[in-house]
This record gives C-alpha cells, sequence and structure tokens, in this order.
C-alpha cells in the first residue's frame, strides 16, 4: 500500500484535486465516504469548532488534538491549514509542523499575510527540515494573500504572486495557493507562468470548475465556506426549535465570515 505522503502528492499530478474542507473528525469522515481523494481543513472551522477565533489563535494542543482525531477515521491523505504556523519566529512555526507531522498530517498550508515574503521563505525552510526528519515527504501549499488582503494594486497582483512563487518554490514550497484570485485570464496566466501546482480558493465569481481545469489549476478548495453554511444552517435549526419545538430545514443560509468569527469570543 503507497504512502499517504507520495498519494497526496501525485493527486497533484492528476488533474484538478477538489477539497471539501473539513471541520473535524465526523466531517472529515464524510468528506472520505461520499468520495474525497484527500481531506484538507480549513483553519477557520477548525477553529470554529473549538470555539475559537481564525487567526492564528487555536491552542496547538487542541490542533494536535483535531488532526489525531481526523487520522484515526481516514484513510486517503490529510492536508492540515496552520494559518501562519501562529508565529513568525520559524522555530516557533517548526514546533507547530512537528506536532502536525508527529500527529499523521502529510500536508500543510503556509500563509504569508501582510508579512514579507522572506519571512515566509524561512518557515518553508523549518518545515521541510522537520518533516524530513520525520521521514515525511510533507507537501508544503504556499498560500499568498496578495489578491486575498489586496497587498498590492489591482495591476500589481499577477506579477506580485509570480514573484512570491518564484521566492518560495525556491524555499522548498510544493504548491502555490493563490488565495481568492478569480480572473480567468489572470488564472491562466499564473498555471502557465508557475512550476508550482495552483491552488485556488472558493468563490462564486471563480469560472466553472471545466474552466479552472482548461486554465491549469491542479487544486480547489472550499476553505472555510461549507462550515459557514453549516454553522448557519445549525443556527436557523436550532432557532426554529427553540420557538416552535419543531424541527424546520426552511430559511437556510450561511453565516458571514465575519459574523461567525466574531461569534467567538477573543482569546
Amino acid at each position: 500500500m503507497a504512502r499517504t505522503d507520495q498519494v497526496f502528492r501525485k493527486l497533484h499530478d492528476e488533474g484538478l484535486l477538489v477539497l471539501a474542507n473539513a471541520t473535524d473528525a465526523g466531517s472529515a469522515r464524510i468528506v472520505e465516504a461520499r468520495g474525497g481523494r484527500a481531506v484538507a481543513t480549513s483553519s477557520a472551522a477548525l477553529a470554529w469548532s473549538w470555539g475559537y477565533r481564525d487567526g492564528n489563535q487555536l491552542p496547538l494542543e487542541l490542533l494536535e488534538a483535531s488532526v489525531r482525531a481526523m487520522v484515526r477515521v481516514l484513510t486517503v491523505p490529510l492536508s492540515v491549514d496552520i494559518e501562519g504556523g501562529y508565529s513568525d519566529d520559524p522555530d516557533e512555526v517548526a514546533r507547530v509542523v512537528e506536532t502536525v507531522v508527529a500527529a499523521g498530517a502529510v500536508g500543510i498550508n503556509l500563509e504569508d499575510g501582510h508579512a514579507s515574503p522572506e519571512i515566509l521563505c524561512r518557515k518553508i525552510e523549518r518545515a521541510r527540515a522537520v518533516a524530513d526528519t520525520h521521514g515525511v515527504d510533507l507537501f508544503i501549499n504556499a498560500r499568498t494573500d496578495v489578491t486575498l488582503k489586496a497587498l498590492v494594486p489591482p495591476e500589481q497582483r499577477l506579477s506580485e504572486t509570480l514573484t512570491r512563487a518564484g521566492f518560495y518554490s525556491s524555499a522548498g514550497a510544493d504548491g502555490l495557493f493563490a488565495a481568492g484570485m478569480v480572473n480567468a485570464d489572470e488564472i491562466g496566466e499564473l498555471c502557465q507562468s508557475t512550476t508550482l501546482p495552483v491552488n485556488l480558493l472558493y468563490r462564486p465569481e471563480l469560472p466553472d470548475i471545466e474552466t479552472l481545469r482548461e486554465l491549469g489549476v491542479r487544486r480547489l478548495s472550499a476553505g472555510s465556506a461549507i462550515a459557514e453554511f453549516l454553522y448557519g444552517a445549525n443556527a436557523a435549526v436550532a432557532s426554529a426549535f427553540m420557538t416552535t419545538g419543531r424541527l424546520s430545514t426552511q430559511d437556510l443560509s450561511a453565516y458571514g465570515y465575519k459574523d461567525l468569527n466574531e461569534l467567538m469570543p477573543p482569546v
């Protein structure tokens, strides 16, 4: 039986890998049972499941507990979104990577956010070294927030994303997560101009899935969108039950990310 780290790596060479990001062990098991070839966490959904806000606030012991619980119920590879590694100190990031790899993850997301690309490069290098000590061929997906967080003017988004792709590839990244990118022309040029498999984040404005395949996208992530809908449905059904004593599935709608995140108490 092939090792899950090699299985996960190979999935990025077999067309478009679609990841319906999971919240917890139960949802991870459902994703696999419905045909998921791999499971990936959403950092926001994982934090919310423990009552924490997204944004590097989830305690490491709870992250570890979630990863171990998911690995226990899965036979497919698991990739874990560790945000920015919960620190700008590469040594602290190494501790996080050590924890999730030891718990069974074979892939991670690491993001740059508002920090300089050089900081993410150092994190990637440390993550690779840690995984190597465990004999795990860790798939490091470098997320750049150039578009998602409007780090540069719109006309510079593509060139800046490509510049960072080069940095992150040289540092040892295996994939590029261009979160927030939705323009088909930009997506196509990005896929043609980088050697890294391109990952996109679900947005309603994205081209359809067949177009994404034609453009060369290799990975599509739901992010927190599934969790936002499920928590919104939870709110609606619970409210109706507390009012009527009956279960109602009418008028279901998703929470907005900001509203759901702010619902959780700050640390």
